[in-house]
């Protein structure tokens, strides 16, 4: 199957399936957290519990994005992204219905499993079905409209919750991923990667990297309340930094390995992954600090508190393809570095909201310049990560992208409020939060500070993509990352 244009009624359903079918997965990343104390209420949970309804998610779509990316490379972009969108449904009917916190936990759970294959399909399917010139404005669209879906996540699920119940936001899923698989099947092309047709699937890949996620997740967790000096904490996080370890041998010495190392002798490919990881930490503390301290210590109701990031939503809607479009002209190095710098101004400024706030004065300018500097850095910083690669390792370059993102994430929600000295301290004091608030945005402002200068230094001025036409010798990894102006040959992906 040709190629598609953007702007055309062909490009338009492609968009239609990706941005709904990630907009599942982003939701669900966020929404359940204004939900936890109806959770907690109506299934008898406890703090741990409550607890793992959020990081089981997290934690199985971190540890299996990049085996998504694979499986779609391997047997089909379109045939994975439908088995993530219909597992993601099942998934989400199971956690309406548990009766059980612990049910509740396994479904979430299993939705983040779903959640893993179609979120690298969806970013796969854009790289591999427009053409060339198109993708850059694609891809800005979709993370713009898919965007939607996280920024949202608080305000729908504290409407949800105020005016019916908590497990309609998991059974409005359901609808709209039979919308998904509709559309897919009838619009979307399908491609993938004909030269990893045969391999087996990397368990020990897998396996590893779960451990180690899960071992670091749980023991920064359980830290402010055990202790460092915790059996508990101890073996968590050996187990998970021996996990990662064993993660990069596994991979070096694997036949066909999950996450191929040689990605990364990409010096562009490089350099964004190491961008996403610091952009995408402060994120994680940001979506899941802000709302919870407008409603802990400011004394906003929780449809109030989801309604505030609103503008964030909006500007990346109206700006994102925009900035795709400049990163195409100008390349991706200027708004790579100026974005995260105008996020970290905007973080500096939200880390002054206290109690007795006013939106307008106090929330309501800084939300919109942290979407300014968002909607300037997330379609440069994904199409460079997508585009260093080539066509045939889109899914590869879409998984450890996400990957990636989700790992910064996860362990940012674990590690902030102990890097900013919650100590044994609740969350839902005011007395204990505001402080920590106070210093957790002020290092996620400095996270961003340190994505824009390794963004200055590391990312090139142009992306030089891969493409079959690409002559020349293989070069080593050092050469790579010190001349990035000729890329590694790969070959196209078969469209069938």
């Amino acid at each position: 199957m040709a190629l598609v244009r953007y702007g055309t009624a062909t490009g338009r359903w492609v968009l239609l399936a990706t941005v709904l079918g990630s907009s599942l997965a982003f939701i669900d990343a966020t929404v359940v957290n204004i939900a936890l104390p109806k959770i907690g209420d109506s299934l008898g949970a406890d703090a741990a519990g409550l607890q793992w309804t959020v990081n089981g998610y997290g934690l199985s779509l971190a540890a299996l994005v990049l085996l998504g990316g694979a499986l779609g490379d391997r047997y089909g972009r379109r045939r994975i992204f439908q088995l993530g969108v219909a597992w993601f449904a099942a998934s989400s009917l199971l956690c309406g219905l548990a009766p059980t916190t612990e049910l509740l936990i396994a479904a979430r759970v299993l939705q983040g499993m779903g959640g893993a294959l179609l979120t690298p399909g969806a970013l796969a399917i854009l790289e591999a079905s427009f053409v060339r010139e198109d993708r850059s404005r694609a891809i800005g669209a979709w993370s713009g409209l898919a965007g939607i879906g996280g920024a949202l996540g608080p305000f729908l699920g504290g409407w949800l919750v105020q005016v019916a119940d908590w497990r309609l936001i998991f059974l409005i899923n359901v609808p709209l991923a039979l919308l998904v698989l509709a559309v897919t099947a009838r619009h979307v092309p399908e491609s993938r990667d004909t030269t990893v047709e045969g391999r087996g699937v990397d368990l020990a890949g897998v396996l590893t990297g779960a451990a180690g996620l899960g071992g670091l997740t749980y023991g920064f967790t359980a830290w402010p309340v055990r202790g460092p000096g915790s059996p508990a904490v101890l073996v968590s996080l050996a187990v998970g930094v021996a996990g990662l370890i064993a993660f990069v041998l596994v991979e070096r010495r694997v036949a066909h390995p999950m996450l191929p190392l040689d990605v990364f002798a990409s010096r562009a490919f490089s350099a964004a992954n190491i961008v996403t990881f610091l952009v995408y930490a402060a994120n994680g503390g940001v979506f899941f600090l802000v709302v919870l301290n407008l409603q802990v210590v400011a004394g906003f109701p929780p449809l109030a508190a989801g309604i505030a990031m609103l503008p964030i939503t909006v500007l990346m809607l109206l700006l994102s393809a925009r900035a795709g479009m400049l990163a195409q002209r100008i390349g991706p190095r200027i708004p790579m570095t100026v974005g995260p710098l105008v996020c970290a101004a905007a973080l500096a400024w939200l880390s002054g909201i206290g109690p007795g706030a006013s939106y307008w004065v106090d929330v309501l300018p800084p939300v919109m310049l942290f979407g300014l500097g968002l909607a300037m850095l997330v379609a440069p910083l994904t199409a460079t990560a997508l585009g260093a690669l080539g066509d045939a390792r889109a899914g590869i370059a879409s998984g450890v992208n996400n990957a990636v993102a989700r790992a910064a994430g996860l362990l940012s929600v674990a590690v902030l409020p102990l890097a900013a000295g919650i100590g044994s301290g609740s969350l839902t004091d005011p007395a204990a939060l505001h402080p920590t608030y106070r210093t957790a945005l002020l290092i996620s402002a400095a996270l961003m500070v340190v994505g824009a200068v390794v963004a200055a230094v590391f990312v090139p001025r142009r992306l030089h993509p891969a493409t079959p036409e690409a002559a020349g010798t293989p070069r080593s990894p050092v050469q790579s990352f010190c001349d990035p102006a000729a890329p590694p040959r790969h070959p196209q992906p078969e469209r069938v």
